[in-house]
């Protein structure tokens, strides 16, 4: 079984969220996609899998995304992808590929949904959040 996570480890919601798929027993395929960016196509792909808007997947947070003006409603989806393979750190993150979907796990406990194995023991986010009690019950 193969699970995929495009990862910034600088990222505390990455973080958790990598530390649950481990929480579950697996060990995934970890991408860090600002050293190795996903291509057009794998990145439309993961978009498509994802079913949300292209625009739900920017990152406005200490990206150019106010610099670029992506801010504007008027820009198209193909506009919006190619700022995204010019600049990677537009890509929202963490995006996690399973094989019972693929999601933007944000919050980080989005993961949860489509893990296909059960969490093996409590978990706590970096922030002290308690997210999975000690029986691998998800508590929010």
């Amino acid at each position: 079984m193969t699970i995929m996570i495009y990862h910034n480890p600088a990222c505390g919601t990455s973080r958790n969220v990598l530390a649950l798929i481990r929480n579950a027993g697996i060990e995934p395929t970890t991408i860090e996609y600002l050293k190795t960016p996903p291509g057009r196509a794998e990145l439309v792909d993961l978009i498509a899998r994802m079913g949300v808007p292209v625009r739900s997947v920017l990152r406005e947070k200490g990206t150019p995304f106010h610099e670029l003006g992506l801010d504007n409603p008027a820009l198209s989806d193909d506009a919006l992808i190619d700022a995204m393979m010019a600049h990677p750190i537009l890509i929202n993150r963490p995006i996690v590929v399973t094989p019972l979907g693929a999601a933007l796990c944000r919050p980080s406990e989005t993961v949860l949904d489509i893990l296909p194995n059960p969490q093996r023991g409590a978990f706590v986010k970096e922030d002290g959040e308690k997210i999975v009690d000690e029986s691998g019950k998800r508590i929010i």
